[in-house]
């Protein structure tokens, strides 16, 4: 029998096969769309032992420094009489194990008994982290560990970093004792039937669905995929069809937009069944004109980069703020002489004041300014107001003036090519075959920004990765907004 761990135990809950792959071909994983969110967990995971032990009292185990089964005798003999926290318990029974986040002590007359807590770099509780902490209870009570309560610890949103490394207040906690206890019965069936998945010696034969990106995306989904024959139009080319919708279709035995009945359909996804039916772009060409007319004057075009950070580290920010740090600018006059600015700050200090600066100063004060989903620029524009109030009037003039493309292109534009997107990087290479996002070099897309801009704020990054980082960056947002530009004069029939 295998000692699974708890994470091997909740994979099992996603999906047997998920359990066997990781388990007997590891090696099929693809884990890139993860980095991020392992990046932040970790974040998280380090801030909770300052938060925990303002004292300085506790211990980690770590266990890739000591091993497995010292890390069990460690925590084994301090969880025995030390009341002091401890971090990445290392804890197993026959069949499971599992890595407690923080045990906080709690002292009583009857002897220590602890308080478990499992950390989570989410915004509230969901679902699965039940399960999580339902096992991870399991095997500590099973282990003989006396444990008071059991919490699930998330970010808390409302929170204001101060500075000075200020954590308290980031992370707030739910008790979920009762409630974990609750499922013991479960998690023993559980256990029990992820070892039998586990000693199977082929593969489970388990077709994708819904599965495969609920609770969250599997990294086996290319493997399990690889010997599907290709749908040019699958279901996932209609526009916002929901999972509910999706599966009644399947059900019905259709596979591709084009053979789906339109009595199913919402009208946006006709649009996209006809137009990927006769392979033929749809263009509303005097509408789209007629929308544009509305808007005289000297054009700007702008886009953003953000980043957000799960543990904010600039005095004044909250966890997952949307904070800009770059901005490109094309601005057309009426003579259609057309100019560019940008903005890009990778010292890794606080860029949002000079950011919201030099955006005033470029925008101007008369002539639309266009956006591409004017909700996510209004709203960072309003966080830049907020947060720094000489500038608010600015800023909001800037706001009253933006135009956005999308409801025009989503309006007046379908390319089969776009698959039910209006994404700006769906819609460009249809309607601009000569300008495309993969040519560019290293960064080519908002999540590669994010990473790139991550890494040029590393201590160790050398002044020449620096650099290079930095034409990246720029030479990406540089393409969003020309992108508009491109966009606009089809629209508009120049």
């Amino acid at each position: 029998m295998r000692n699974l761990s708890k994470s091997k135990i909740i994979a099992f809950r996603q999906c047997p096969k998920r359990l066997w792959l990781e388990l007997h071909r590891p090696e099929l994983r693809d884990d890139s769309a993860s980095e991020m969110v392992f990046a932040i967990g970790n974040q998280v995971g380090d801030v909770a032992r300052h938060i925990y032990d303002t004292e300085g009292n506790g211990k980690l185990i770590d266990v890739n420094e000591s091993g497995w089964d010292a890390a069990y005798s460690e925590t084994s003999a301090w969880l025995s009489g030390t009341a002091a926290p401890l971090f990445e318990a290392a804890i197993r029974i026959e069949g499971a194990l599992a890595l407690a986040d923080v045990m906080l002590p709690e002292p009583g007359a009857n002897g220590l008994r602890w308080h478990m807590l499992e950390v989570k770099s989410s915004t509230g509780v969901k679902d699965y982290h039940r399960e999580d902490l339902a096992v991870q209870t399991y095997i500590a009570t099973k282990a003989g560990i006396d444990l008071a309560s059991a919490s699930l610890a998330h970010v808390d949103t409302s929170f204001i970093y101060p500075g000075g490394g200020d954590y308290r207040g980031l992370l707030k906690a739910v008790d979920l004792t009762e409630e974990v206890r609750a499922k013991a019965g479960e998690v023993a069936t559980w256990i029990a039937e992820a070892q039998e998945v586990a000693a199977l010696k082929d593969e489970p034969e388990i077709e994708t669905g819904p599965q495969c990106s609920n609770p969250f995306g599997c990294p086996f989904l290319h493997h399990c995929d690889r010997n599907k024959p290709t749908i040019v139009f699958p279901l996932s080319s209609f526009n916002r069809l929901g999972a509910k919708k999706r599966e009644e279709l399947e059900a019905l035995g259709y596979k591709d937009v084009r053979d789906v009945p339109d009595e199913h359909l919402s009208p946006v996804n006709r649009l996209i069944k006809s137009q990927s039916l006769s392979g033929k772009v749809w263009f509303d060409a005097e509408g789209a004109a007629a929308d544009l007319a509305l808007h005289t004057g000297t054009a700007y075009f702008l886009d953003f980069e953000t980043m957000a950070f799960g543990v904010p580290i600039w005095k004044g920010t909250r966890p997952y703020q949307q904070l800009p740090f770059q901005f490109s600018l094309h601005i057309v006059a009426t003579d259609g002489e057309m100019e560019h600015k940008e903005f890009l700050d990778i010292s890794g200090n606080d860029p949002g004041e000079a950011f919201a600066q030099t955006l005033i100063e470029y925008c101007g004060t008369n002539g639309p300014v266009f956006v591409y989903n004017a909700g996510f620029e209004n709203g960072i524009m309003r966080g830049l107001a907020e947060r720094f109030p000489d500038l608010s009037s600015g800023l909001l003039a800037i706001v009253d003036r933006v135009v956005d493309l999308l409801p025009i292109a989503r309006n007046r534009y379908y390319h089969p090519d776009q698959h039910g997107s209006w994404s700006i990087k769906a819609v460009l290479p249809a309607l601009c075959p000569d300008l495309a996002y993969d040519t560019l070099d290293g960064v080519q897309d908002g999540m590669m920004a994010q990473t790139a801009y991550l890494e040029a704020m590393a201590p160790e990054i050398t002044p020449e990765r620096k650099a290079e980082i930095g034409q990246q960056l720029l030479a990406y947002c540089k393409l969003d907004t020309f992108a508009m530009v491109r966009m606009w004069e089809v629209f508009r029939g120049a």
